[in-house]
């Protein structure tokens, strides 16, 4: 069901690379609600995934932009405001990737260009983008801006390697643009910490199946999925959520705040 939370409202949304992602679900639910926006990704994703599918469902304009490329970020705001007419009213960075984790180097054994590469694209690429629209006035006043983190950030997961670092990283980069651009023009600027979630990016990590289970286990109300965490980031794109901002905000079923649970326990428990 629709409620027309977006109704009126321009956007961005990066990273959708296939039905899995939560971007892309992000974008089908903000059509749903009312927004138009232009869709994004780098030119190596879009050739991996179905960007294409996603616009023509939606009714959205393709402005492919390397996240890591400042010309390619001013242009995909430029050309952003020209296709829709205005202002954002929100943008979405979905954007993620470790060549460590992908080729399997451990955190005691980082590739250190690769490590510069993961920061960049995962993290840095956040400031850039914001960097981007600040010098061209290209948010509008009360907009919301949002990206994808994980709970590594605050806590130790072996094999998420580098992509911790670079999620704190994230993190603190909202909160420093939240407090400029909230100044500035009442812009929020937050950050949504999703449950381990059945994407193409997560499978990519080691391990991943048993993680997820875990965090299952682990929370009271089990894993989000990707639909709600769309759902999510739907209302705090809209107007309910004006004085949400410089939050890191859980989406996560309860993982964040549960000590342990008997699900988990029985795992260790020996015939008691």
């Amino acid at each position: 069901m629709a409620y027309g939370l977006l109704k009126g409202k321009r956007g961005i949304i990066s990273g959708a690379l296939n039905e899995q992602s939560i971007a892309w679900k992000i974008a089908e639910l903000a059509h749903a609600e009312g927004a138009s926006f232009v869709l994004t990704n780098a030119p190596v994703a879009m050739r991996m995934g179905e960007i294409n599918k996603l616009a023509t469902a939606t009714g959205a304009e393709v402005v492919p932009a390397d996240a890591t490329n400042d010309a390619d970020l001013e242009k995909l705001f430029t050309e952003g405001q020209r296709i829709l007419g205005g202002r954002m009213d929100f943008v979405l960075h979905s954007i993620g990737m470790s060549p460590n984790v992908r080729k399997g180097r451990k955190y005691d054994d980082l590739n250190y260009e690769w490590y510069k590469q993961t920061l960049d694209i995962s993290a840095m690429s956040f400031h850039r983008m914001l960097q981007a629209a600040y010098k061209q006035h290209a948010l509008a006043d009360g907009a919301s801006v949002l990206a994808l983190s994980y709970i590594a950030a605050q806590r130790v997961f072996p094999d998420y390697g580098d992509m911790a670092d670079a999620k704190a990283l994230l993190e603190s980069i909202a909160r420093g643009w939240g407090y400029r651009l909230g100044k500035l023009k009442n812009v929020r600027v937050n950050t949504v910490s999703q449950s381990p979630t059945m994407t193409t990016a997560g499978a990519g990590i080691k391990g991943f199946d048993g993680f997820f289970g875990f965090a299952d286990e682990m929370s009271p109300l089990g894993n989000a999925p990707a639909e709600d965490c769309a759902n999510y980031c739907i209302s705090l794109f809209s107007d309910l959520t004006k004085y949400v901002t410089m939050q890191n905000l859980f989406h996560d079923g309860g993982f964040s705040t549960t000590g342990v649970t008997p699900e988990v326990m029985a795992h260790f428990m020996k015939g008691e």
